[in-house]
């Protein structure tokens, strides 16, 4: 135990000051697909097939991102704000979710920051983006799981799909192929050791 004053910042294990009442990855819990962060430890193993994944602090304070993400907030689509009515202030069966978050590189749509699930809400532009693919393989390598919603489900089908997100969220939701807007680090895994 430090000798740290309450209030005081403290710092996580990477030496990162964080906030007062904040700790590093130690406190947070694993995720019910798979052990966070899983491929990219393959990966810097040395695994046949794996590609090398920097891991960054998805943590660190990037102030364009910031001033992105509060401008997205701002400005969010119908879709985004009527989903954002049922989960705000924890709405949604008690899970806390937070919207428009910078995490690494990429801002996402909502956060439940407890259970590692990101949800994002795509429009007809998002379809077979490979840019996408590759934001959902590095968020999955980096322990979340992602939920992709059209927006024309949200606007015709909102009861269906929070029952498919508190699915997600209680880990009754598995990936499968029948489903191809669910990832999760489980799957990203499975995926690499069919190709090696």
């Amino acid at each position: 135990m430090s000798n740290v004053a309450p209030g005081a910042p403290s710092s996580d294990p990477s030496g990162h000051r964080l906030p007062a009442g904040e700790k590093g990855s130690a406190d947070i819990a694993a995720s019910p697909f798979s052990p966070r962060g899983e491929g990219a430890r393959r990966a810097d193993e040395g695994a046949p097939g794996a590609t090398k994944i920097i891991k960054q602090d998805i943590r660190k304070h990037r102030p364009a991102k910031t001033g992105q993400a509060r401008r997205l907030r701002r400005n969010g689509t119908e879709e985004e704000y009527y989903l954002w009515s049922d989960l705000r202030a924890r709405r949604l069966n008690g899970y806390k979710f937070a919207r428009q978050v910078p995490l690494g590189p990429f801002i996402v749509d909502f956060l439940c920051r407890e259970e590692r699930l990101i949800v994002e809400v795509d429009g007809f532009q998002h379809a077979e983006s490979a840019t996408d693919q590759r934001r959902t393989e590095w968020l999955n390598a980096n322990g979340y799981s992602v939920l992709r919603l059209w927006s024309q489900e949200i606007s015709r089908e909102r009861r269906s799909v929070l029952e498919t997100m508190l699915a997600a969220l209680q880990g009754r939701l598995e990936f499968s192929p029948e489903l191809p807007g669910f990832y999760s680090p489980a799957a990203f895994t499975n995926k690499d050791r069919q190709r090696s």
